[in-house]
C-alpha cells in the first residue's frame, strides 16, 4: 500500500492520499495533512499525531485487502452495535418515499429499549420475538413489511461475515388481516360532502384533495406547492423500475381545492410552503366524524378511506387494476387487488336482481305451478 503526499497551493501544508492506482477516483484522500514548516510546539505535535494517525490508516488499509476473501472481518470495520450497523445500513439504502426501512429501525430500538445490542444476540428466538412484537402492535400488512427490511438488514449482516447462519432464514414475515372491513365513499357521498360545510375548512379542502388524488395523509400534511405545476402533481413516491416520481393529472375538483388554497395563501406577505394547514392525525379525524355526521353519512371515515374510496370508484368506472395501482403509487397491482377494493357489495338489491326471474321466464312459472 503506497501513501502518496501533495503540498496545497500555498506550500504550506501536505496532504497525503491512498495509490490504488492510476485510474480515476483511485487515488483517493486519506484526509489527513500536516504543515510543511510547523511554526510551533502545537503544529508539530499535529504534525506527529497525524503521521501515527496515517501509520494506523495505512495499516488497516493493507489488512482490510489481504482480508478479502476470508470470512475474517477486521477489527476495525466490525461494528459490535448492532444498532450502529442497521443505522449505517439504512442511511446507505434510505430512498426518498421509501418510510418502511426507517420504521423498521425505530420499531427495532423501541423493541430492543436500549441503546446496545451485539450481533450475538441476534439469534432466531429473538427474530421471533420482534416479529411477534410488530403483530401485537400492528395490523394489515405494516408488520410484514417492517419485518422484511429487518431481514435485509440481517442478510446484508450475513454475507458481511456478523453471522455464520443468518438467524431469519427459518422466520418469514407474516401479516395480520384486519378483522375489520375499512368503509369507503360512494359517489352520491362524495358529491354530499362537497356541499355540506365542516367547522375546519381545510380539514374539508385536504381529504376532498386526498378523495380526488388517493393521497395517503402522510403526503397531503407535507404536500407542497413546488409538488404541483401545470395541473399536475408530482408525488413523493418513486417508481422501482424508472427512479421517478409518480405524476397524476388532476380532477378539476382537486385543482378548484388548489386554486383556492393558493388564493388564501396569497393574502399574506408570503405564499405558505404547505398547501394546507393541517391539525394531527387524531385531530383531523374527529373533524371528520363531526362533518360526516352533518353530511347524513352515517360510516365511521377516517383519512385512509380516501384512498380506499379513490381506487374504488376507479374500480367500478372499470378503470384497470395496472392504472389504478399506478396512480396510487404501486410498482405492482397486488395492493390493489387485495386491499384497495370493494369489500362489500355496492347495491345489494340491484345485485340480486340480475339473477334470473320467473316472471321474465314463463317456462319456469308453469313448472312452478
Amino acid at each position: 500500500m503506497n501513501i502518496l503526499k501533495r503540498a496545497n497551493a500555498k506550500g504550506d501544508k501536505i496532504t497525503f492520499y491512498y495509490d490504488f492506482g492510476r485510474g480515476p477516483g483511485q487515488r483517493p484522500s486519506t484526509g489527513i495533512f500536516i504543515y510543511a514548516k510547523p511554526k510551533d510546539q502545537i503544529q508539530k505535535n499535529h504534525n506527529k499525531e497525524a503521521l501515527a494517525l496515517l501509520e494506523t490508516k495505512k495499516s488497516q488499509c493493507i489488512i482490510e485487502k489481504q482480508a478479502i476473501g476470508s470470512a475474517y472481518i477486521p477489527k476495525h470495520k466490525f461494528k459490535e452495535n448492532f444498532v450502529d450497523y442497521y443505522e449505517e445500513y439504512l442511511e446507505l439504502n434510505k430512498r426518498k418515499g421509501n418510510r418502511h426501512l426507517k420504521n423498521s429501525f425505530t420499531q427495532f430500538k423501541e423493541f430492543i429499549n436500549r441503546d446496545f445490542i451485539a450481533p450475538v444476540e441476534i439469534t432466531e428466538n429473538f427474530c421471533k420475538r420482534f416479529r411477534q412484537f410488530l403483530l401485537d402492535k400492528y395490523t394489515g400488512e405494516t408488520p410484514g413489511g417492517y419485518y422484511a427490511r429487518f431481514k435485509w438488514v440481517v442478510n446484508a449482516a450475513t454475507k458481511d461475515g456478523y453471522f455464520h447462519q443468518n438467524p431469519t432464514e427459518d422466520v418469514k414475515a407474516k401479516f395480520k388481516p384486519s378483522t375489520k372491513i375499512k368503509e369507503n365513499l360512494e359517489v352520491g357521498e362524495y358529491l354530499a360532502l362537497l356541499i355540506t360545510p365542516c367547522l375546519n375548512e381545510e380539514v374539508k379542502a385536504a381529504f376532498t384533495f386526498s378523495c380526488y388524488t388517493g393521497l395517503r395523509w402522510v403526503d397531503v400534511k407535507k404536500l407542497e406547492w413546488k409538488d404541483i405545476r401545470d395541473g399536475v402533481l408530482t408525488t413523493r413516491i418513486i417508481q422501482a423500475k424508472t427512479g421517478k416520481p409518480v405524476t397524476l393529472t388532476l380532477h378539476p375538483i382537486a385543482q378548484s381545492i388548489l386554486d383556492k388554497q393558493r388564493a388564501k395563501g396569497d393574502l399574506g406577505d408570503k405564499q405558505s410552503r404547505f398547501v394546507f394547514s393541517l391539525p394531527t392525525a387524531n385531530g383531523a379525524n374527529k373533524v371528520l366524524g363531526t362533518w360526516m355526521e352533518k353530511a347524513g353519512i352515517e360510516k365511521h371515515i377516517t383519512w385512509s378511506c380516501a384512498r380506499l374510496s379513490f381506487s374504488i370508484l376507479l374500480q367500478d368506472q372499470n378503470v384497470d387494476d395496472a392504472t389504478v395501482a399506478y396512480l396510487m403509487g404501486h410498482a405492482t397491482t397486488e395492493q390493489v387487488r387485495k386491499t384497495y377494493k370493494r369489500h362489500r357489495p355496492k347495491n345489494q338489491a340491484a345485485s340480486i336482481s340480475h339473477l334470473p326471474s320467473p316472471d321474465k321466464v314463463p317456462y319456469f312459472l308453469s313448472i312452478a305451478s
